[in-house]
């Protein structure tokens, strides 16, 4: 799912797409679907549960509305609390599903209950999640301000970023394997726009940086190389995955996420150093180029046309004036 205008401009926040302070239709719809089919559904089929003191319990100590007007099961609660639950704010359907959790009898349904709402927070890509019985952030707002902020910064030079945060967005076909890799490739890119080399890889770039930004703490430089080892190795991230991948929602999160932080990083440094990013060529538009040149040579020699001299002068000349693009032909 190609992202919109909207959020490629940056008048979407980070912080909607990782839904903090905030529920969209898709998150409220199908934890309704959670809540129908793993309380409501599931209560009235089974003889072991009564569930009219859970419905006045909700009445009274949830809504704190008068004990003589608590609908009865089969006179319309049920429409009742999903006209509630369609209504409110954000927050107070957080409240809800928490009340249920907390108040609903039988705990082998509440334990199926959560695992379920959490399954559609992570899915829906919600800041919140049950840990025990209580709603809790699992992604607070600086971690989103980093990401933010690493886009903001990145975009100029890389779409990298852009792209991982695209994939993990994707709530129809969510890709957490190429999410992780658009990540840690935007930290790559980072690292050959400073070291001014389009070749390194992101283990060689990090020993090269020093030499720019000053000596990285041990820790730090240790943690990425482990994280960039990671992505060369598990699941073939870096080079394809075979089968299918074992990487998810919270994979994708974490790495989006850390190289978010790594970015910024990575520019306080630079800019600490005098170093400035925007007066720095884009080292990928001569690989671009370069890339178009070859493409463009092998669709006339594919189209069966001879060679002609005047063409390849063209091609070199467009390559100067469209240095980022390549040859517009």
């Amino acid at each position: 799912m190609e992202q919109s205008f909207s959020q490629r401009m940056g008048l979407k926040p980070v912080k909607n797409i990782i839904q903090e302070g905030s529920m969209d239709d898709d998150l409220r719809s199908s934890l309704w679907n959670v809540v129908y089919t793993k309380i409501w559904v599931r209560s009235m089929a089974s003889p072991q549960i009564d569930f009219q003191p859970f419905i006045d319990d909700i009445w009274i100590y949830f809504f704190k509305y008068t004990v003589d007007q608590a609908p009865k099961i089969n006179n319309n609660a049920l429409g009742t609390i999903k006209t509630y639950f369609f209504s409110c704010k954000w927050n107070e359907v957080y409240d809800f599903i928490q009340f249920i959790a907390n108040n609903f009898p039988w705990d082998p349904v509440v334990q199926d209950f959560m695992q379920s709402c959490n399954y559609i927070l992570s899915r829906e890509l919600s800041a919140y999640q049950f840990v025990g019985k209580r709603i809790e952030p699992i992604t607070s707002k600086r971690e989103i301000a980093e990401i933010e902020q690493a886009l903001n910064v990145s975009i100029r030079f890389t779409h990298h970023l852009d792209k991982a945060l695209e994939l993990l967005a994707n709530k129809k076909a969510p890709d957490y394997t190429n999410s992780i890799k658009e990540s840690i490739s935007a930290v790559e890119a980072m690292c050959k726009l400073i070291t001014g080399s389009s070749k390194v890889t992101l283990g060689d770039a990090l020993r090269q940086i020093e030499s720019k930004l000053g000596v990285l703490h041990p820790a730090l430089k240790s943690a990425f190389n482990s994280l960039y080892g990671y992505t060369s190795d598990a699941e073939g991230i870096r080079h394809g995955t075979l089968g299918k991948s074992g990487l998810d929602v919270a994979d994708a999160k974490f790495m989006l996420i850390a190289c978010s932080a790594f970015i910024n990083y990575l520019v306080a440094k630079a800019e600490k150093a005098g170093i400035k990013l925007d007066a720095i060529p884009n080292v990928g538009s001569s690989a671009l180029s370069v890339l178009s040149q070859a493409a463009f040579k092998t669709f006339w020699r594919k189209s069966g046309k001879p060679a002609r001299p005047y063409m390849e002068r063209l091609i070199y000349f467009s390559l100067l004036i469209f240095p980022s693009t390549g040859p517009l032909l």
